[in-house]
């Protein structure tokens, strides 16, 4: 059964992408704990995090770093959280966002609804710091 992550990478529903390569995507997450809140996710449809391939994992946690990167550099932010829940979706996901305290951990608070226009300049903010770092050929054109 197809996830709602697998509609995502295979444009059936609509995403926010910042990121693409053969194993692996990153988009802004529809409920987002601050700005630029990206959900990296495999292609391929694992649950949890421990049944994925070491290998997997590793390459999902590289793709997670270099956005965590781009994160601190486009909102300056002191941290960038890196949380594996995977309550909310049957899909491995790492979410990947700035963080400015302890609070910001918080899935309780997170965005019931955002302003398009609002995410869509956090996706060419993030875009944007991801070309700036060297990563350009990963990251979707508009």
């Amino acid at each position: 059964m197809s996830t709602v992550f697998s509609k995502i990478i295979d444009g059936e529903l609509p995403g926010r992408f910042v990121w693409t390569d053969d194993r692996a995507v990153g988009f802004l997450s529809i409920n987002p704990l601050s700005p630029g809140h990206t959900l990296v996710v495999p292609r391929e449809e694992v649950d949890h995090w421990v049944d994925a391939d070491p290998g997997l994992l590793a390459h999902l946690t590289a793709v997670a770093h270099a956005i965590g990167r781009a994160q601190t550099d486009a909102w300056q932010a002191p941290r960038v959280g890196l949380v594996v829940a995977g309550f909310e979706v049957p899909h491995l996901h790492l979410h990947v966002f700035p963080a400015w305290e302890m609070a910001d951990f918080d899935f309780a608070r997170a965005a019931k609804t955002v302003d398009p226009a609002e995410q869509d300049a956090h996706l060419a903010k993030l875009r944007t710091a991801l070309h700036a770092a060297g990563h350009g050929a990963h990251v979707p054109t508009p």
